[in-house]
C-alpha cells in the first residue's frame, strides 16, 4: 500500500503530494492524518522556506471520500473528528510564516477547495474545475471553506458557489481571484502533460521565493493572513515590530545596502 502523502524536503522547498490518485485524492482517515502530520512538520522546520502542495493522478483533491463515509461512518461525530484532524494541518499552513503554493491541476471540489484556499498562491491548468459540491450529498462546507472563501472572492460570489451545483472554469476562478495563474493547455492536449506543467510552474513560484528574501515573503504572508483577526491598532503594531525585526537580519541589511548603493550610482 502506497503512502497517502509523499513528503520531500530539499534545498528549502517542502513538497507535499496527495497520493490517493485512485480516489481523486479524496480525504479518508489515512490521508487526513498523514496530511495533518506533514503540514505541522514542514511549517515547524527551520530548513523550510517554501511549501508546494500538489497531487498525484488526474485531480488535485475531490474533498472527502464519500465512498468511505458511506461504508465506514455510522455517526456525524466521526466525520467531525476527521474534519478536526485535517483542520489542524490547514491551520498550520495558513498561520505559519512560510509561503505556500498549490499546484491544483484537474478538479478541485469540496474540502479540496479549502485546501486550495489554505495556499497563498494557487496555480491551475486550463482544464481545471473548482467548486463546492457539498450540498449535492446533503452536507455543509468544512475544511476552512466558509472561513476563507468569502474573504477570497467576496460574500456574494461565495454564496453563488456554495448554493449552486457549479464548478468554476479555470478562467472564471482566475477572474474571481480564487487562483493566481492559469497554465495554458499548449500544443499537447494530454491532461497529464498539462498537470506536469502546472506542477512545474508552481515549483517556479516556490523557487522564486527561495531565491529572494524568503523570510520577508513569509512574514508578509503572515501579516496579511492575520489581519482579519486583529484590531487596526494591533495590526499596525505588528507591522512595525515585524519590519524592525526584519531590518535586524543580515539578509535585509545586505539587500538594503545593495539597493542604496545602486540608487546612489544612478543618481551620480
Amino acid at each position: 500500500m502506497s503512502d497517502p502523502i509523499l513528503l520531500d524536503v530539499r534545498d528549502g522547498l517542502a513538497r507535499l503530494t496527495l497520493n490517493r490518485p485512485q480516489r481523486l485524492n479524496a480525504f479518508n482517515r489515512d490521508l487526513a492524518e498523514a496530511f495533518a502530520e506533514s503540514a505541522v512538520e514542514v511549517t515547524s522546520r527551520d530548513d523550510v522556506g517554501a511549501i508546494l502542495i500538489d497531487a498525484a493522478g488526474p485531480a488535485f483533491c475531490a474533498g472527502g471520500d464519500v465512498m468511505d463515509m458511506a461504508s465506514q461512518m455510522r455517526a456525524g461525530a466521526q466525520l467531525e473528528a476527521l474534519a478536526d484532524v485535517i483542520n489542524s494541518g490547514l491551520s498550520a499552513l495558513t498561520t505559519s510564516a512560510v509561503p505556500v503554493v498549490a499546484a491544483a491541476h484537474g478538479t478541485t471540489a469540496g474540502g479540496g477547495l479549502g485546501l486550495l484556499l489554505s495556499s497563498d498562491y494557487a496555480v491551475v491548468g486550463a482544464n481545471s474545475r473548482i467548486g463546492s459540491k457539498y450540498a449535492n450529498i446533503g452536507l455543509t462546507p468544512d475544511l476552512t471553506v466558509t472561513a476563507q472563501l468569502a474573504r477570497a472572492v467576496g460574500e456574494r460570489r461565495a454564496l453563488q458557489l456554495v448554493l449552486q451545483d457549479r464548478l468554476l472554469s479555470a478562467d472564471e476562478a482566475l477572474e474571481w481571484g480564487l487562483v493566481a495563474e492559469v497554465v495554458p493547455a499548449g500544443a499537447d492536449p494530454d491532461a497529464g502533460v498539462l498537470a506536469d506543467a502546472v506542477r512545474a510552474r508552481a515549483e517556479e513560484v516556490a523557487r522564486f521565493w527561495l531565491a529572494g528574501a524568503y523570510k520577508a515573503y513569509g512574514q508578509a504572508k503572515r501579516l496579511v493572513r492575520s489581519a482579519s483577526e486583529t484590531t487596526f491598532a494591533e495590526q499596525l503594531e505588528d507591522e512595525a515590530r515585524t519590519i524592525g525585526a526584519m531590518f535586524d537580519t543580515d539578509d535585509a541589511r545586505a539587500r538594503v545596502a545593495e539597493f542604496a548603493l545602486a540608487a546612489s550610482r544612478k543618481s551620480g
